[in-house]
């Protein structure tokens, strides 16, 4: 091997990227609540985020498509040097370490022991502009102005890696299950029971009950509706167990003693959809509460039909 080759070899092992982003002005800054000890999230006053992995031999940008090695950080930071002006910068850093506590542990968000009401306060309100915001506005075509009325009503906060949070709140009002969909990610957090995501769309009881089975479809099906005052839109995470019934018989009972109920079984346009909206329409005839089935036409959920629909 080469000098050459094997001072970028050195370079390669023995350069840290958290050294070198602690080292540039203006400074990044480690956010130890956000980090965890294979992602070092770096924050800049500017709003700029770089998250560092693989024990410091890499990074990219959550914000966007960069990432790579130590060089193509340098250059990321600089566009402007050539290879052998990067070369120059990294021979100050081989051996640097970064000065971010050695007692960053895994972020305690996702800490399966703390309880999930307290992990889902520690997350940031989804707020525009932000990564969960891109996703859902520009990926999944929800509008603006039902995303805020989301926000409001705190139905969906900020995830990890620009992915959004949908609460599913208990009887009480307290979030008891979070459902969990990103551009590369979906799941929910360990530790839940299922309930119903709500978005409540006007004030007092709602005579009008609207159930889909995904969050993002309950919030495509009221883009589409333009979010109706009379309405309340739900969704179950797929499925149906007791905690679902015992929310869903909650819904219907309250509606039902103001003489103003009606279910609205939304599920998609599948085997599996049509199954399960039999059996919600099972429970709201037990309760005596009439029920209209809500079919997507031209696909199999309402997220899709949202697309189609250029609304």
């Amino acid at each position: 091997m080469s000098g050459h080759d094997a001072e970028l070899a050195l370079f390669r092992r023995g350069v840290n990227c958290a050294a070198l982003l602690e080292s540039v002005v203006p400074g990044w800054k480690l956010d130890p609540k956000e980090s965890t000890r294979r992602a070092l999230k770096y924050r800049r006053d500017d709003g700029a985020i770089l998250i560092i992995n693989h024990d410091g031999r890499g990074w990219w940008d959550p914000r966007g498509a960069a990432k790579g090695d130590v060089f193509d950080l340098v250059q990321h930071l600089d566009p402007h040097l050539n290879f052998g002006q990067v070369r120059q910068v990294l021979r100050r850093f081989v051996g640097v370490a970064p000065s971010f506590p050695t007692a960053v542990r895994e972020n305690k968000g996702r800490d399966p022991d703390r309880p999930l009401q307290e992990r889902w306060h520690g997350r940031p309100r989804l707020r525009p502009g932000s990564p969960a915001w891109r996703y859902l506005s520009e990926a999944r075509c929800l509008p603006h102005a039902l995303l805020q009325a989301a926000a409001d009503q705190d139905a969906v906060r900020e995830g990890y890696r620009g992915s959004a949070w949908f609460a599913h709140r208990g009887l009480d009002g307290a979030v008891c299950h979070v459902e969990i969909r990103g551009p590369a990610f979906k799941g929910s957090l360990t530790g839940g029971r299922k309930s119903l995501f709500r978005l409540p769309s006007g004030q007092g009881v709602p005579c009008r009950i609207v159930i889909t089975e995904a969050p993002i479809d309950a919030l495509s099906l009221a883009a589409l509706e333009e979010l109706r005052a009379d309405t309340l839109y739900t969704a179950t995470g797929g499925g149906i167990g007791p905690g679902t019934t015992a929310a869903v018989e909650s819904v219907l009972r309250t509606a039902a003693a103001q003489h103003v109920a009606r279910l609205i079984t939304a599920t998609d346009a599948d085997v599996a959809g049509d199954r399960f909206a039999l059996q919600l329409a099972a429970i709201a005839i037990g309760l005596g509460v009439p029920v209209e089935r809500l079919r997507p036409e031209i696909s199999e959920d309402w997220n899709d039909v949202l697309k189609a629909s250029g609304a």
